[in-house]
């Protein structure tokens, strides 16, 4: 029998092969174009050239030390390597991330309101904000003021229309700085068409939705974010 002629031969384990390598390559692109195969090793040949570059750099410093001060200067470098290691190691935990203000999408996404309203008190505060946590059953507010004595109100809802139990007076009423104070109203979705013109309306009042709300969580200050914020 000729080898060609039989599906299991080298001709037909070429085909197979060659249709396998196919369908993985299509796998791997539609991987890619969601965003779940991982990097490509142009992208991170950066990043490990510059652990292979600090790498070097460490041990021809040990090296020198040990050669000017004998064996201290070593031990001193790799206890204080640890160290900073450590340190960094911590400052990237989520929890410490958190307290900084620092929230990746899907953590904004787990939070409840009275979360979110922690949240947005942390990434005010990582602005420089003193902040104040009014709480509230179903909606809490915050009050904030920065450096230069600007003040904040707060507010936690999927819509801008004010609720019918909600014109309470301003804690900022009384204190005659109706000049410097506005108001934050923060919706992780997307505000409709009345909200923006009630927003108008009441002047001194900046929507934050889910778009602008995810940038400041991932290090953009309040005044930088692509939806208005305070001048």
């Amino acid at each position: 029998m000729s080898w060609t002629s039989s599906p299991s031969g080298p001709s037909g384990a070429s085909r197979s092969s060659r249709t396998a390598w196919s369908s993985r390559r299509q796998a791997v692109r539609r991987l890619r174009a969601q965003g779940r195969y991982g990097p490509r090793f142009r992208d991170v040949l950066p990043g490990l050239a510059g652990a292979v570059v600090i790498v070097c750099a460490t041990v021809a410093g040990l090296a020198a030390g040990y050669r000017a001060a004998g064996i201290v200067a070593p031990v001193a470098g790799v206890v204080l390597l640890a160290l900073v290691v450590a340190v960094e190691i911590r400052r990237r935990r989520p929890g410490a991330r958190r307290r900084r203000g620092y929230y990746t999408t899907d953590e904004l996404h787990e939070l409840d309101v009275q979360g979110l309203a922690l949240a947005v008190a942390r990434m005010l505060r990582r602005d420089g904000w003193r902040v104040r946590l009014l709480p509230a059953p179903d909606r809490p507010r915050l009050w904030a003021r920065d450096a230069d004595g600007r003040q904040l109100n707060v507010v936690f809802r999927p819509v801008a229309e004010p609720l019918p139990d909600e014109d309470l007076p301003h804690p900022l009423a009384h204190r005659g700085a109706a000049q410097s104070s506005f108001q934050l109203v923060v919706h992780r979705g997307t505000f409709r068409a009345r909200d923006v013109r009630w927003a108008r309306r009441q002047g001194r009042t900046w929507l934050l939705d889910g778009s602008a709300l995810e940038h400041w969580a991932e290090g953009v200050r309040l005044h930088e974010l692509p939806a208005p914020g305070p001048p």
